[in-house]
């Protein structure tokens, strides 16, 4: 559920506290209000120009769980879960017991964002799960 942006003043204190800076890049903070206004986005940046930053702070403004399509995750999950954001990842380096387990954790509400591999994107059956049908991409 989008709320209305009155609901996120919070922003930059999520922005410091999460990830440790005080401002914006440039272009990083239209892109977060038009994700939290519920915005189809389509953003182009530069390598180092902070786009993980543009999906994952709203993730964390927003109820319910977040799902990131990547095949770079695993320094991403342990960055966040570093700072406090609960964040899995789920790919082909995990056993089909890992993989259950993560998804048992994102239905009991542990994860905000969830990392998940293009090859188990597309698996049949994966966007049937119930932590999966609730979730935001």
């Amino acid at each position: 559920m989008i709320r209305e942006k009155s609901d996120y003043q919070d922003k930059k204190q999520t922005l410091k506290t999460y990830f440790g800076y005080d401002s914006f890049r440039p272009g990083q903070e239209e892109i977060v209000d038009r994700i939290l206004a519920g915005q189809d986005v389509l953003a182009v940046m530069p390598t180092g120009a902070g786009k993980s930053l543009c999906y994952q702070l709203p993730a964390l403004l927003m109820t319910g769980i977040s799902i990131v399509v990547s095949s770079l995750m695993t320094d991403q999950v342990k960055a966040l879960n570093e700072a406090g954001v609960h964040a899995a990842y789920i790919n082909s380096s995990l056993t089909e017991n890992q993989i259950a387990r993560a998804l048992e954790l994102a239905a009991a509400g542990r994860y905000k964002i969830i990392y998940v591999a293009r090859n188990v994107w597309r698996r049949p059956g994966f966007w049937i799960l119930p932590a999966i049908r609730s979730c935001r991409c």
